[in-house]
């Protein structure tokens, strides 16, 4: 395929999140999660946050509306929020023991899916992929040069 007849990268990676989301879709739902919710628990069980607006800021969702999903995960155990002893307006957010292992058993529901959505590749391209898109993808958002 000659490079004028390759789909944009924007366009091929928008079509992968698709079949991804699509995929992922019946997994959180059937552990009783929405996308954000899974996107929230999974940035607490690396560390806790030190106040929501970083939270918000780090996961990239709206301040205003990420308090509502913070009060669903509380409501249910998933998560603590614990007022800063030296700012009495800012809360810490941390994920529960009960969030961690839902937040676990989530995960390895979607690694597995993801696993079969790589099937069809090599191990060797797989390998490749899932390292080169962590290095275009790195998790603090500096793309080293």
């Amino acid at each position: 395929m000659s490079d004028g007849d390759r789909a944009d990268l924007g366009a091929l990676f928008a079509r992968v999140t698709e079949r991804l989301v699509e995929a992922e879709a019946p997994l959180l739902a059937a552990n009783g999660l929405t996308m954000w919710e899974y996107v929230v628990l999974d940035r607490l069980s690396r560390r806790p946050a030190p106040n929501q607006l970083t939270l918000a800021r780090e996961i990239k969702h709206d301040k205003t509306r990420l308090i509502t999903l913070l009060d669903r995960l509380q409501k249910r155990a998933l998560i603590d929020r614990q007022r800063d002893a030296t700012d009495r307006r800012s809360q810490t957010v941390s994920i529960t023991d009960q969030g961690r292992a839902l937040h676990a058993t989530t995960r390895a529901a979607i690694r597995e899916m993801e696993d079969e959505f790589l099937a069809a590749l090599d191990p060797d391209v797989r390998r490749s992929l899932l390292a080169a898109l962590h290095r275009l993808a790195p998790e603090n958002g500096h793309v080293p040069g």
